[in-house]
């Protein structure tokens, strides 16, 4: 019974971590939230942080997980079993530009999520399951939302649907770059441009 205390107060342990430290690493960045930084925030020695994840490149990609796991909360996407094809499309894309005009609220964890996506090209590293995870999830996710508009005539069948999701994924990715460099671009109004580029052409 000891043990298995033990076990879930490491468990409440490490959740506590992962979400002080994306309070810490959105306000600081990626730079300037240290290892002590965010094992300061939650009363804890940087050793005594890195006993709960295997290293520091470990310890970033848990904590974009988390961002996802939140995300996924807030900004939901739709079920394509139970909704039509425009009601789908329609909660689809406003939740997508929800997810990209919140980050751009926290500009630390967009750096953290761009510098660790380059990374995580090398399959050694820590991140690159998850970059490839998250990835495929994307673009079977939106493939079938994509597919499912243009059988509804809602998008354009210009392009197979697989093309769409991964062009999508690669202009929110781009434009993170982008607007990192620029804070002034309108990160969510581009992708709405995106969503608009692909419907039909009126009459």
């Amino acid at each position: 019974m000891a043990k298995r205390g033990s076990y879930a107060k490491g468990i409440a342990k490490r959740e506590e971590i992962l979400e002080r430290a994306l309070e810490v690493i959105a306000r600081s960045g990626m730079r300037g939230a240290s290892v002590k930084e965010i094992a300061d925030a939650v009363g804890l020695t940087a050793p005594g942080l890195l006993h709960y994840f295997e290293s520091k490149e470990e310890l970033f990609t848990a904590i974009l997980r988390k961002r996802d796991e939140v995300d996924g909360l807030t900004f939901t996407l739709p079920d394509l079993d139970t909704a039509d094809a425009a009601a789908v499309w329609e909660q689809a894309t406003r939740a997508y530009i929800a997810v990209i005009r919140h980050n751009a609220s926290v500009p630390g964890l967009v750096e953290l999520f761009s510098r660790l996506a380059v990374d995580a090209a090398d399959a050694a590293h820590p991140a690159h399951d998850y970059f490839l995870e998250r990835s495929e999830q994307l673009h079977e996710r939106f493939t079938r939302i994509a597919a499912s508009a243009q059988r509804a005539g809602i998008i354009t069948d210009a392009i197979p649907a697989e093309s769409f999701a991964r062009i999508l994924h690669a202009a929110s990715d781009g434009l993170q770059l982008q607007w990192l460099t620029d804070p002034t671009i309108d990160m969510a109004g581009a992708i709405a441009d995106v969503f608009a580029a692909f419907a039909p052409a009126r009459p």
